[in-house]
């Protein structure tokens, strides 16, 4: 049974995750590259459950519960108490199979080692490791706490038991729907989502419509709880640019490749609510304000 789990990289996604598996009475591990960006995340997790405070979601009580249960930690030897550790860094091929390289050397043999990656290839991850066999894709959706789904993706070597007792963990430890896929660019979610954001950023790109008024109609229309400039703004645009130029390489179509005006905002630097301004503004709790 998984009761200790690692989280390596914890921006908005990490954060999310991190919170997740506390409030599932799991002991979470957190380790970042400096102690102010450490820092940082536990601030915005402590914001975070102040807001769910606030909405009678939960009490004071439980918010000291759940944040004694997660630890900061600055060193990945700090990592071998975990029988499960969930990488969640920037989508960067090379950053990834470094820091599995590391985890691989740390890290008992049973020990899963899973990536939050959402475009880019597990098996070529996982080849930097000398037991590929433990390494899984656990991709998590934004927001973390309130989308009840994860996508399992498994490379070309992972083992059964690997899918089996992660799938078991998914679903039973932290209550979420597993969603099985085998290895394939931008898998399931992404693949169709960022389809979904590139085509109404060509929509916007012709003058069709304002990001407001599509956003509306998808979300009024067609029962969206976000649109799809909201949602990008969500995801971090870099992140969507980074998703759909991984595809357009992997694919060769020309419907993956990124939109003029998406590239232009993150040249930019506005790359949504980490930034405080996308096709939206956002304040510092990352509530849209205009």
């Amino acid at each position: 049974m998984i009761k200790k789990v690692g989280v390596v990289g914890v921006g908005t996604m990490g954060q999310g995750i991190a919170e997740m598996l506390a409030k599932n009475s799991l002991d979470v591990y957190m380790l970042e590259i400096s102690d102010d960006r450490l820092k940082h995340a536990l601030n915005m997790i402590e914001m975070s459950l102040d807001k769910q405070i606030e909405k009678w979601a939960i009490t004071s009580s439980e918010k000291k519960l759940i944040l004694s249960r997660i630890h900061p930690i600055s060193k990945m030897e700090e990592l071998t108490v975990c029988e499960l550790i969930i990488e969640s860094i920037t989508e960067d091929l090379e950053q990834k199979k470094e820091i599995f390289k590391q985890l691989d050397q740390v890290t008992s043999a049973d020990t899963i080692i899973a990536s939050n990656t959402s475009s880019l290839s597990l098996t070529e991850i996982a080849s930097a490791t000398r037991s590929p066999e433990r390494v899984i894709g656990m991709h998590f959706t934004y927001p973390v706490s309130s989308i009840d789904m994860v996508e399992i993706v498994r490379g070309l070597k992972t083992s059964e038991e690997t899918v089996e007792v992660t799938k078991q963990f998914t679903e039973e430890a932290i209550q979420k729907k597993a969603v099985m896929v085998f290895e394939s660019p931008g898998y399931v979610t992404t693949r169709l989502i960022c389809l979904f954001i590139n085509e109404a950023l060509h929509v916007l790109e012709e003058g069709v419509a304002t990001a407001e008024d599509i956003d509306n109609a998808m979300r009024v229309g067609y029962s969206f709880k976000l649109g799809p400039f909201q949602m990008a703004d969500q995801f971090g645009l870099d992140s969507v640019q980074a998703a759909l130029e991984n595809m357009f390489r992997e694919y060769g179509e020309l419907k993956y490749r990124p939109s003029i005006v998406l590239k232009k905002m993150v040249r930019a630097g506005h790359l949504g609510v980490k930034a405080g301004v996308g096709f939206f503004k956002y304040d510092e709790d990352g509530d849209r304000v205009e």
